[in-house]
């Protein structure tokens, strides 16, 4: 991930932001990752999840973690709501994936709509990718809907994806056209 991004920035909507994490925002963060029904369309193999001390997790998120994915706080009004992730950099295809998990209580306020907006925005003006991926499980039709609206395409229908279950899940894959290309 280094070489898309040669810092970590933050990113600065209407109602939310996107920022580096601090030890402050650690028992957040914790109440995230105890979630059953926020987990339970990811992946169980996600950095949050790799230390059950969420502080251990913040302190090794941009030096441990840095070279797979960007991982940003999202904010609303100051307050820690979900996690945008960075991932998949593929410099040949100049493409990128989202993903983002959210607190229970910030579901349904239009803040992943706002987060689509935003990151990509960031990336078309910042950097060279033009093509913004992302993947949702099948049966998250919330998530779909998003992605839809959003100007996402479905790419594929019903993918088997290894997302670190004992069999393997369903998965909508999803592409935005950043840029033109050449």
């Amino acid at each position: 991930m280094d070489k898309l991004f040669s810092e970590i920035f933050d990113l600065q909507g209407e109602r939310i932001t996107l920022r580096r994490l601090t030890q402050n925002d650690a028992d957040s963060l914790s109440e995230l990752t105890r979630s059953e029904r926020v987990y339970r369309f990811l992946p169980t193999f996600l950095f949050e999840k790799k230390y059950a001390d969420t502080s251990l997790v913040i302190s090794r998120l941009y030096t441990e973690n840095i070279a797979d994915s960007l991982i940003l706080g999202v904010f609303a009004d100051s307050c820690f709501c979900g996690l945008c992730e960075l991932y998949g950099y593929k410099a040949e295809h100049q493409s990128v994936s989202i993903g983002a998990r959210f607190l229970e209580k910030y579901w349904n306020m239009g803040i992943a709509s706002e987060l689509l907006d935003i990151v990509a925005d960031y990336l078309s003006q910042n950097t060279d990718i033009k093509y913004l991926t992302a993947a949702s499980m099948t049966e998250n039709i919330f998530s779909g809907k998003a992605l839809a609206k959003k100007g996402f395409e479905l790419a594929e229908e019903n993918v088997p994806d290894d997302w670190g279950t004992d069999r393997p899940v369903p998965t909508n894959k999803w592409c935005k056209l950043l840029k033109a290309p050449i």
